[in-house]
């Protein structure tokens, strides 16, 4: 069975990468602050599509509810 290199994981900013674990604890802390933040605005973007769908089916809705 071949070995499976796991690469470390890292981050590139401004061209330079840097391994995580090398990082400063302060450093490694808000890179996970980036992360969920990152997370909460897919999250409201979902969401934000999901109202933007709602409100074209209502417009539609309301278009064919008008007197002709």
């Amino acid at each position: 069975m071949a070995k499976t290199k796991i690469e470390e994981p890292t981050l590139t900013h401004n061209g330079t990468t840097y391994k995580v674990t090398e990082l400063s604890e302060e450093a490694q802390k808000q890179l996970i602050n980036v992360k969920v933040a990152e997370g909460e605005i897919r999250r409201l973007q979902m969401q934000l599509a999901i109202a933007q769908t709602a409100h074209s089916a209502y417009e539609q809705a309301l278009v064919a509810a008008l007197p002709l």
